[in-house]
């Protein structure tokens, strides 16, 4: 069975499995579906959230999990170093950009994206967030010239879809240029920018506006 990826192409979690299983060269069917309560879809994603991974052996939801679950197939290069404690360091970015860049900018994704204006006091609240957040990445972060060091790994596809939208969000939403003001932070989306798998993402993400 050809694993089949459930979402849509403007889901950044989305975006981070897809372009994962593109670098490895994987083989992989896309099923549109949009975020839902409908009972049919809570048996493949619990939680109505995309995206979620059609294995032979059942669904998988959690970005996390499904990229764990990739890794372990053994397809093209593992994106994780070989010593356990570099490991855990590359899952202690992940973990970072998750609660404390991705989450934060989210609260104010319906302000930016959706036309719902967010009032002063959690513009604020996010401000604050995200400042934390990006000031400790960069004492967490090495930058040489990817987030864990110089190899790739799949901290770096977490960064480009969530340290993205971040950046448009504190921009627009905040009036805060994160992405000139900040050291390395445009150098490493500029990196990632330059490979197939992202500039794919990219090609079906305009397809598809």
């Amino acid at each position: 069975m050809t694993i089949k990826l459930h979402g849509m192409t403007y889901s950044n979690y989305y975006n981070m499995v897809k372009a994962i299983m593109i670098e490895k060269g994987m083989d992989f069917e896309e099923v549109h579906v949009l975020p839902n309560q409908e009972s049919e879809f809570l048996l493949k994603s619990p939680m109505g959230k995309v995206p979620c991974l059609e294995t032979e052996d059942g669904f998988l939801s959690e970005t996390g999990v499904m990229i764990d679950y990739i890794d372990s197939l053994k397809i093209g290069p593992s994106l994780y170093p070989e010593q356990l404690f570099a490991q855990a360091k590359v899952k202690e970015l992940i973990r970072h950009l998750e609660l404390y860049i991705e989450l934060p900018a989210r609260r104010l994704y319906g302000d930016v994206f959706f036309g719902n204006p967010a009032m002063d006091e959690l513009k604020g609240q996010v401000k604050l967030q995200l400042e934390k957040g990006f000031a400790s990445l960069q004492h967490l972060a090495s930058f040489d010239p990817y987030l864990a060091g110089k190899e790739l790994s799949y901290a770096d596809f977490y960064y480009r879809f969530s340290v993205g939208l971040a950046t448009i969000v504190c921009k627009k939403a905040l009036n805060w240029n994160a992405l000139s003001e900040l050291p390395n932070i445009k150098g490493l989306l500029d990196l990632m920018d330059e490979r197939e798998s992202i500039q794919k993402i990219q090609a079906d993400q305009a397809r598809d506006a």
